[in-house]
C-alpha cells in the first residue's frame, strides 16, 4: 500500500537523479504543497503519471505557482514592516539565496545534459563567429556588434548544415511595459519518436541580460553561474528566467531600489517569445538528418 511521503520542515533542496525536485521559495506555502504532489507522483511510478518528462513537470509546477506569485507581487513589499524584517533576517536570507543557487545549478545541469553534443557543436560555431567577426557598421563596440555577430553565427550554422534563422520578438507599449523588440537565433532540432521539431534558442549575450550595477553580492554570484551564451530549449530558458528574475527582485528590495518594468520576469519572457516570424526553408529543398547524442538536428542540404 502506498503511503504519502512526508516533507520535512527543514528548508533544504531536494535533488533526484531522474526528476527535478527542489525547494526554491521558503516563504511560500504553495511551494510546499506543489512539491508534495510532485514527490508523491515520483513514488507512485510511471504507470500512475504519464506526464513524466522533466520539461512538462517544470512547466506545470511554475505555471501553477505563477498565479500566487503574481498576486503576492501586486502589493508594495517595501511598505510591509514584517516583510522588511524578513528580508534582512540572516537565517531566512541565507536560506533564500542558498536555495536559489541550488535551484539554478540543478536547472543548468539538466539543460546542459539535453542534447550535449548538439550544444557543443553550436557552441564551437559561436566561438568561431566571435573570433572571425569583422564588423563595419556604426553600432560596433569593444565586443563587436551584437547584430553582426548574430548574423555571422546564423551564416556559419547554415554552412554547417543546420536549419538556423534569426527570430524577432516584438511587443506593444502598455501601461505596464514599454514597447520594444528583441532578436535572437533559433535552430530547429528533431528527437527520436517525435514528428514535431523542437526549437533550440541561442541568446549570445545571455548573462549580460541580467547584470545590474547595484546588485547585492549574492545576486552577482548567482548570475555568475549563468553561461555567457544560452543554447537550449525554451522550457529551460523560462525556468531560468523565473529563478533569476525572482532573485533580482529580492536583491533590489534588499538594496531599496525600485525595480524597473524591464527587469520583471513577464517582460523578460517577451524577449524570447517570437513564434510567427521564422522563415522556413522552401519545401522543394532536400532535407537530411544530423544525429548528435540522441538529438537530430534538421538540416537543409545545400
Amino acid at each position: 500500500m502506498y503511503t504519502p511521503l512526508y516533507i520535512p520542515t527543514p528548508l533544504k533542496p531536494i535533488f533526484s537523479s531522474k526528476s527535478l525536485f527542489f525547494l526554491a521559495t521558503p516563504s511560500s506555502s504553495f511551494f510546499f504543497k506543489r512539491m508534495g504532489h510532485l514527490i508523491e507522483e515520483k513514488a507512485l511510478g510511471d504507470d500512475h503519471q504519464r506526464r513524466d518528462s522533466l520539461e512538462e513537470k517544470i512547466k506545470l509546477f511554475f505555471d501553477e505557482e505563477d498565479e500566487e506569485l503574481d498576486r503576492n507581487s501586486e502589493g508594495d513589499w517595501a511598505d510591509d514592516e514584517a516583510a522588511n524584517n524578513e528580508l534582512h533576517d540572516p537565517i531566512e536570507r541565507k536560506e533564500f539565496w542558498d536555495s536559489q543557487e541550488a535551484l539554478l545549478l540543478e536547472i543548468m545541469e539538466r539543460c546542459n545534459s539535453m542534447g550535449a553534443k548538439l550544444r557543443e557543436e553550436i557552441g564551437r560555431v559561436v566561438e568561431r563567429a566571435r573570433e572571425t567577426l569583422v564588423c563595419s557598421c556604426s553600432k560596433s563596440n569593444s565586443d563587436g556588434c551584437a547584430l553582426c555577430l548574430r548574423r555571422r553565427v546564423v551564416d556559419l550554422l547554415c554552412l554547417k548544415g543546420f536549419s538556423a534563422s534569426l527570430r524577432t520578438s516584438k511587443w506593444r507599449h502598455t501601461h505596464k511595459f514599454p514597447g520594444g523588440s528583441h532578436e535572437y537565433i533559433e535552430v530547429m532540432a528533431s528527437t527520436p519518436g517525435r514528428k514535431k521539431q523542437i526549437p533550440f534558442l541561442i541568446e549570445l549575450e545571455f548573462r549580460t541580460e541580467f547584470e545590474m550595477a547595484k546588485a547585492c553580492d549574492e545576486y552577482r554570484r548567482l548570475i555568475a553561474q549563468l553561461p555567457k551564451s544560452y543554447i537550449g530549449k525554451s522550457d529551460y530558458l523560462n525556468t531560468i528566467l523565473r529563478v533569476v528574475c525572482d532573485a533580482a527582485k529580492r536583491s533590489m528590495k534588499e538594496q531599496k531600489i525600485h525595480m524597473g518594468p524591464w527587469r520583471k520576469r513577464s517582460f523578460m519572457q517577451m524577449k524570447w517569445s517570437g513564434y510567427n516570424d521564422r522563415k522556413q526553408p522552401s519545401k522543394d529543398q532536400p532535407w537530411n538528418k544530423f544525429s548528435l547524442s540522441g538529438i537530430t538536428a534538421a538540416v537543409v542540404v545545400k
